[in-house]
């Protein structure tokens, strides 16, 4: 497991998902983890485009998944699980075939009920406030 930390302006935003973007050579699945007003919405939205989204990026607090493509038909699963109680619900949604698919990442908002399916191929992202305008990301792989 590769283990790395650093802090990033609000401002860096689009630098910064460029450097995440080079992941997903090793990671089908990126976890965001944090404080509410952390950036995970916002660091997820500045990778889709980095990603080649070209359509309305928004938050699926109340739908759970919004499925994006981008120009060559890759997918990206948006998941907020905010909501979600138990890792049965995610399953019996259906949301457990999401993951792994071929030319597809899954980004995973409030992740932890569904870590015991992640075990290969994921990136766990921790984002804190570093001050008002920075924020300390901590980045684990899992090959």
């Amino acid at each position: 497991m590769k283990k790395e930390t650093f802090i990033f302006d609000i401002h860096e935003i689009e630098q910064t998902a460029l450097y995440f973007n080079k992941l997903k050579e090793t990671c089908r699945v990126f976890t965001f983890t944090g404080p509410l007003g952390a950036g995970k919405t916002t660091l997820i939205q500045a990778l889709l485009r980095a990603s080649g989204v070209r359509e309305l990026i928004i938050s699926p607090t109340f739908t759970y998944v919004n499925i994006y493509k981008n120009e060559v038909d890759q997918k990206f699963y948006h998941f907020d699980l905010y909501r979600l109680t138990n890792l049965q619900e995610f399953i019996d949604l259906g949301f457990e075939e999401y993951l792994y698919q071929p030319e597809s990442w899954a980004f995973i908002e409030w992740p932890e009920l569904v870590f015991p399916l992640l075990e290969r191929e994921v990136c766990r992202v921790t984002l804190n406030y570093a001050d008002e305008l920075s924020r300390e990301i901590t980045i684990e792989v899992i090959p």
